[in-house]
Protein backbone atom coordinates (compact mmCIF):
# COMPACT_ATOMS: atom_id res chain seq x y z
CA UNK A 1 0.00 0.00 0.00
CA UNK A 2 1.35 3.49 -0.82
CA UNK A 3 0.15 6.70 0.61
CA UNK A 4 0.24 10.50 0.02
CA UNK A 5 0.30 13.37 2.27
CA UNK A 6 -2.27 16.29 1.35
CA UNK A 7 -2.36 19.07 3.39
CA UNK A 8 -5.31 21.38 3.28
CA UNK A 9 -7.41 24.51 3.96
CA UNK A 10 -5.36 26.97 6.23
CA UNK A 11 -5.54 24.26 9.30
CA UNK A 12 -3.08 22.43 7.06
CA UNK A 13 -4.72 19.44 8.16
CA UNK A 14 -3.20 16.19 6.49
CA UNK A 15 -5.55 14.54 4.46
CA UNK A 16 -3.77 11.35 2.99
CA UNK A 17 -4.45 9.36 -0.19
CA UNK A 18 -3.82 5.79 0.05
CA UNK A 19 -3.74 3.16 -2.40
CA UNK A 20 -3.71 -0.52 -3.22
CA UNK A 21 -0.85 -0.74 -5.46
CA UNK A 22 -2.41 -4.33 -7.20
CA UNK A 23 -5.73 -2.81 -7.92
CA UNK A 24 -5.32 0.83 -8.02
CA UNK A 25 -8.14 1.01 -5.52
CA UNK A 26 -7.75 4.22 -3.65
CA UNK A 27 -9.29 5.95 -0.52
CA UNK A 28 -9.07 9.77 1.27
CA UNK A 29 -8.22 9.90 4.86
CA UNK A 30 -9.55 13.12 6.40
CA UNK A 31 -10.91 15.10 3.26
CA UNK A 32 -10.81 18.18 5.22
CA UNK A 33 -11.54 20.64 2.28
CA UNK A 34 -9.57 21.78 -1.00
CA UNK A 35 -11.75 19.11 -2.65
CA UNK A 36 -10.25 20.35 -6.52
CA UNK A 37 -6.97 19.64 -5.13
CA UNK A 38 -7.61 16.50 -3.74
CA UNK A 39 -9.22 14.74 -6.61
CA UNK A 40 -6.50 16.57 -8.65
CA UNK A 41 -3.56 14.59 -6.80
CA UNK A 42 -5.62 11.18 -7.17
CA UNK A 43 -5.77 11.81 -11.11
CA UNK A 44 -1.94 12.40 -10.96
CA UNK A 45 -1.32 8.93 -9.18
CA UNK A 46 -3.59 7.54 -11.56
CA UNK A 47 -5.30 6.19 -9.30
CA UNK A 48 -9.26 4.99 -8.72
CA UNK A 49 -10.77 6.27 -6.03
CA UNK A 50 -13.30 4.13 -4.04
CA UNK A 51 -14.12 5.33 -0.52
CA UNK A 52 -13.71 7.99 1.61
CA UNK A 53 -12.40 7.01 5.55
CA UNK A 54 -13.01 9.99 8.25
CA UNK A 55 -10.60 9.59 11.74
CA UNK A 56 -13.18 12.02 13.67
CA UNK A 57 -15.87 14.57 13.46
CA UNK A 58 -14.17 17.69 13.39
CA UNK A 59 -14.46 20.12 10.25
CA UNK A 60 -11.20 20.59 9.19
CA UNK A 61 -10.81 16.79 8.83
CA UNK A 62 -14.35 16.13 7.25
CA UNK A 63 -15.07 19.51 5.36
CA UNK A 64 -14.55 18.40 1.97
CA UNK A 65 -16.64 14.84 2.32
CA UNK A 66 -20.31 15.62 1.52
CA UNK A 67 -19.09 17.41 -1.68
CA UNK A 68 -16.61 14.60 -2.16
CA UNK A 69 -20.24 12.40 -1.90
CA UNK A 70 -22.23 14.69 -4.29
CA UNK A 71 -19.35 14.74 -6.76
CA UNK A 72 -18.58 10.91 -7.11
CA UNK A 73 -21.27 9.13 -5.22
CA UNK A 74 -18.41 7.70 -2.59
CA UNK A 75 -19.69 5.73 0.57
CA UNK A 76 -17.93 6.98 4.26
CA UNK A 77 -16.39 4.82 6.39
CA UNK A 78 -15.97 5.82 9.95
CA UNK A 79 -15.42 7.63 12.45
CA UNK A 80 -17.07 5.25 15.52
CA UNK A 81 -20.47 6.18 15.91
CA UNK A 82 -19.86 8.38 19.36
CA UNK A 83 -19.20 11.37 17.03
CA UNK A 84 -22.05 11.75 15.52
CA UNK A 85 -23.42 14.71 17.34
CA UNK A 86 -20.03 16.41 15.51
CA UNK A 87 -21.29 15.88 12.66
CA UNK A 88 -24.64 16.81 12.95
CA UNK A 89 -23.25 19.72 13.78
CA UNK A 90 -21.62 20.99 10.74
CA UNK A 91 -22.89 23.52 9.98
CA UNK A 92 -22.43 24.86 13.11
CA UNK A 93 -18.95 24.06 13.50
CA UNK A 94 -18.70 25.62 9.99
CA UNK A 95 -20.45 29.23 11.06
CA UNK A 96 -18.01 29.01 14.15
CA UNK A 97 -14.48 29.00 12.47
CA UNK A 98 -15.90 31.31 9.87
CA UNK A 99 -15.85 29.67 6.68
CA UNK A 100 -18.11 28.32 4.02
CA UNK A 101 -20.89 26.46 4.86
CA UNK A 102 -20.95 22.56 5.03
CA UNK A 103 -23.57 20.02 5.15
CA UNK A 104 -23.62 17.39 7.59
CA UNK A 105 -23.70 13.81 7.15
CA UNK A 106 -24.15 10.40 8.29
CA UNK A 107 -21.51 8.17 7.34
CA UNK A 108 -22.32 4.55 4.97
CA UNK A 109 -20.33 2.64 7.68
CA UNK A 110 -19.54 3.29 11.20
CA UNK A 111 -16.37 2.10 13.10
CA UNK A 112 -15.79 0.30 15.93
CA UNK A 113 -12.97 -1.34 17.96
CA UNK A 114 -11.17 -4.21 16.15
CA UNK A 115 -13.01 -3.62 12.92
CA UNK A 116 -11.07 -3.78 9.49
CA UNK A 117 -10.91 -1.26 6.38
CA UNK A 118 -10.48 -2.84 3.38
CA UNK A 119 -9.28 -1.38 -0.06
CA UNK A 120 -8.13 -3.64 -3.06
CA UNK A 121 -6.13 -6.41 -1.59
CA UNK A 122 -5.19 -4.24 1.74
CA UNK A 123 -6.27 -4.01 5.00
CA UNK A 124 -6.31 -1.63 7.90
CA UNK A 125 -6.71 -2.22 11.08
CA UNK A 126 -9.37 -0.12 13.20
CA UNK A 127 -8.61 0.93 17.11
CA UNK A 128 -11.01 3.10 18.56
CA UNK A 129 -8.86 5.98 20.62
CA UNK A 130 -11.38 8.54 22.32
CA UNK A 131 -10.33 11.10 24.03
CA UNK A 132 -9.79 14.17 21.55
CA UNK A 133 -13.18 13.29 20.48
CA UNK A 134 -15.23 10.88 21.60
CA UNK A 135 -15.54 8.83 18.71
CA UNK A 136 -11.70 9.05 17.30
CA UNK A 137 -10.47 5.84 15.56
CA UNK A 138 -6.97 5.42 13.79
CA UNK A 139 -6.17 3.29 11.21
CA UNK A 140 -2.87 0.64 10.55
CA UNK A 141 -1.61 -1.24 8.30
CA UNK A 142 0.84 -3.30 9.15
CA UNK A 143 2.64 -4.66 6.39
CA UNK A 144 3.59 -1.29 5.65
CA UNK A 145 4.20 -0.35 9.40
CA UNK A 146 2.18 3.20 8.80
CA UNK A 147 -0.67 4.14 11.02
CA UNK A 148 -3.13 7.41 10.41
CA UNK A 149 -4.31 8.68 13.75
CA UNK A 150 -6.21 11.73 13.17
CA UNK A 151 -5.71 14.34 15.88
CA UNK A 152 -4.79 11.51 18.71
CA UNK A 153 -0.76 12.19 18.75
CA UNK A 154 1.48 14.33 17.20
CA UNK A 155 5.22 14.96 17.03
CA UNK A 156 5.92 15.73 20.43
CA UNK A 157 2.57 16.18 21.57
CA UNK A 158 -1.14 15.14 21.35
CA UNK A 159 -4.63 16.20 20.59
CA UNK A 160 -6.77 18.66 22.51
CA UNK A 161 -9.14 17.61 24.98
CA UNK A 162 -10.78 20.81 25.57
CA UNK A 163 -13.48 20.41 23.19
CA UNK A 164 -16.64 19.08 24.05
CA UNK A 165 -16.70 15.45 25.33
CA UNK A 166 -12.87 16.13 25.49
CA UNK A 167 -10.78 13.80 27.92
CA UNK A 168 -7.08 14.16 29.08
CA UNK A 169 -7.02 10.72 30.61
CA UNK A 170 -8.92 8.56 28.24
CA UNK A 171 -6.70 10.37 25.43
CA UNK A 172 -3.59 8.99 27.01
CA UNK A 173 -5.02 5.92 27.93
CA UNK A 174 -5.83 5.31 24.33
CA UNK A 175 -2.58 6.26 23.11
CA UNK A 176 -0.62 3.89 25.93
CA UNK A 177 -2.77 1.30 25.50
CA UNK A 178 -3.94 1.05 21.40
CA UNK A 179 -1.07 2.87 19.77
CA UNK A 180 2.15 1.86 21.67
CA UNK A 181 1.35 -1.93 21.38
CA UNK A 182 1.79 -1.64 17.78
CA UNK A 183 5.68 -1.22 18.02
CA UNK A 184 7.88 1.71 17.86
CA UNK A 185 8.99 1.19 14.50
CA UNK A 186 5.33 1.91 13.62
CA UNK A 187 5.46 5.34 11.32
CA UNK A 188 2.46 7.17 11.65
CA UNK A 189 0.78 10.21 9.81
CA UNK A 190 -1.05 12.96 12.75
CA UNK A 191 -3.77 15.64 11.39
CA UNK A 192 -1.40 17.86 11.52
CA UNK A 193 2.25 18.55 11.23
CA UNK A 194 5.37 15.99 10.41
CA UNK A 195 5.27 12.26 10.66
CA UNK A 196 6.93 10.44 13.57
CA UNK A 197 7.18 7.30 15.28
CA UNK A 198 5.40 5.59 18.27
CA UNK A 199 8.98 4.61 19.70
CA UNK A 200 10.21 8.03 19.13
CA UNK A 201 7.17 9.46 20.55
CA UNK A 202 7.64 7.04 23.71
CA UNK A 203 10.98 8.27 24.10
CA UNK A 204 10.50 12.08 23.74
CA UNK A 205 7.50 12.90 23.96
CA UNK A 206 6.11 15.30 26.83
CA UNK A 207 2.59 14.33 27.50
CA UNK A 208 3.47 10.65 27.28
CA UNK A 209 6.31 9.24 27.16
CA UNK A 210 7.81 6.55 29.29
CA UNK A 211 9.92 8.74 31.22
CA UNK A 212 6.94 11.08 31.60
CA UNK A 213 4.26 8.67 32.58
CA UNK A 214 6.51 6.53 35.02
CA UNK A 215 7.08 10.22 37.17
Amino acid sequence: MRHRILPVTHYQQNCSLIWCENTNQAALIDPGGDVERLLAAVQEEGVELSKIILTHGHLDHVGGTAELVAKLGLPVEGPHKDDSFWLDMLPTQAQMMGVAPVASFTPNRWLNDGDTVTLGDQTLAVYHCPGHTPGHVILHHKATKKAFVGDVLFKGSIGRTDFPRGDYEQLVTAIRSKLWPLGDDVTFVPGHGPTSTFGEERASNPFVSDKRLKQ
